[in-house]
């Protein structure tokens, strides 16, 4: 599990990071629209810099920011970093949301977030430190406020989430002026309930694009449209 994963055209080491590279991550860093041409992106909760990495690879960002608050994590997303083909495009900081927050006067055109709190593969078998974890981590809040005071005016925020935490995120957001404006729903196989939201947020109100996403149609049977999106990065694709 913790050997480096190799992508089409970067290396991620992820021995030093509880969050592993993960088909949400990969999701993610595909399906995020760079359509606007980003200048600059922020990856919040960076783990690994799978997110950063993806993003240098299919955008000509200049600027591609991360944050990460694991010492630990933040080591190895600089280390990433370095060692790939844009190194001279990424940088981490190692701060919290609420401190870069305070302290950065920038907005970026796109933010990206694959939060780990809720991902059901994160829980031990300490329940009081899953609490303590997913709790404290970064909540809903803490997150669209950020992202309120981060994203440019005419900036994109996309994250991945449980499909159950959907309609409470498209609350909270609303509340603060970040509206909906993409989302694909995934589901694990066609007969499978969904399973994870992608969402894009946007300070414009429009009328919400909606799309499904089928990953495999049997065991290691990937669908096309699932292949499509992710046959830039996975090797074997």
């Amino acid at each position: 599990m913790n050997k480096p994963f190799q992508f089409k055209q970067f290396t991620v080491s992820q021995d030093q990071c509880a969050m592993k590279i993960g088909t949400d991550g990969v999701l993610l860093g595909a399906w995020a629209s760079i359509n606007q041409h980003p200048f600059s992106i922020l990856d919040i909760g960076a783990g690994t810099g799978v997110l950063s990495l993806m993003l240098a690879q299919r955008s000509h960002a200049e600027v591609i920011e991360a944050i990460e608050i694991d010492a630990q994590a933040y080591e190895q997303c600089v280390d990433n970093f370095e060692h790939s083909p844009w190194n001279d495009r990424l940088f981490c900081y190692h701060a919290s949301l609420q401190e870069f927050v305070q302290e950065i006067e920038d907005t970026y055109d796109l933010i990206v977030c694959n939060p780990p709190f809720y991902t059901e593969d994160f829980k031990t078998q300490n329940k009081q430190r899953d609490l303590a974890r997913f709790e404290d981590a970064m909540p809903f809040e803490h997150l669209i406020y950020a992202v309120s005071k981060l994203l440019s005016e005419n900036g994109i925020f996309s994250l991945i989430l449980p499909f159950s935490e959907e309609q409470q995120f498209i609350a909270l957001s609303s509340e603060i002026g970040l509206f909906p404006k993409r989302i694909t729903r995934i589901k694990g196989t066609p007969l499978a309930t969904i399973k994870r939201s992608l969402m894009e947020f946007s300070f414009q109100k429009t009328e919400v694009s909606t799309s499904d996403l089928v990953i495999e149609t049997a065991r290691h049977q990937h669908t096309q449209d699932y292949m499509q999106l992710t046959k830039d990065f996975y090797l074997k694709m």
